[in-house]
């Protein structure tokens, strides 16, 4: 009988490690809220094209052009080179902002986040094929392709005819 209790508490325990690790390798879920603040985002910084990206250098800002926007997994991703100086900075800091400016619709928006580095093949992937021109300078297969997903990020948009609005994600 001990040796069934025994083994009954091995297997339960065992069990529940599993599970512990099975739902920590799954994509967390966004909920819908969140997930639509994210879309938001995205399409927003899609429709800009350019939107600017700030890091901190020691104790220097550094500010500079960004194009890449892309949704993997419910995340959020941008795309650098290693060898940048923007990559050894948010490496070091991943604490950034960007700021997008739609001049047709009179909107900014502000986002502040910490970036996440993916060292997967399948994300630095998906985030080359939705920007095919980056394929003549980067692979995901090299050790210069750089993606990372904002985290924690809080995006307010701007307007002069209107309250600014916050939204999370």
């Amino acid at each position: 009988m001990k040796i069934r209790t025994t083994f009954f508490a091995v297997f339960f325990l065992l069990s529940a490690v599993s599970f512990a690790t099975d739902r920590e390798s799954q994509p967390k879920e966004l909920n819908p809220q969140n997930e639509q603040a994210m879309k938001e985002v995205h399409d927003f910084l899609r429709t800009c094209g350019v939107y600017y990206l700030a890091t901190v250098d020691d104790d220097q800002p550094r500010v500079r052009p960004f194009g890449t926007a892309v949704i993997f997994e419910q995340k959020l991703y941008i795309q650098t080179g290693r060898k940048k100086n923007v990559a050894r900075q948010m490496l070091t800091n991943p604490k950034v902002e960007i700021c997008a400016y739609d001049p047709g619709k009179g909107i900014w928006l502000r986002i502040e986040a910490i970036v996440v580095a993916d060292e997967r093949l399948e994300a630095k992937q998906y985030v080359l094929d939705q920007y095919p021109q980056l394929k003549s300078m980067y692979r995901a297969d090299d050790d210069n392709t750089l993606v990372l997903y904002l985290k924690d990020a809080t995006a307010t948009f701007y307007s002069f005819a209107n309250l600014p609005r916050t939204v999370n994600f």
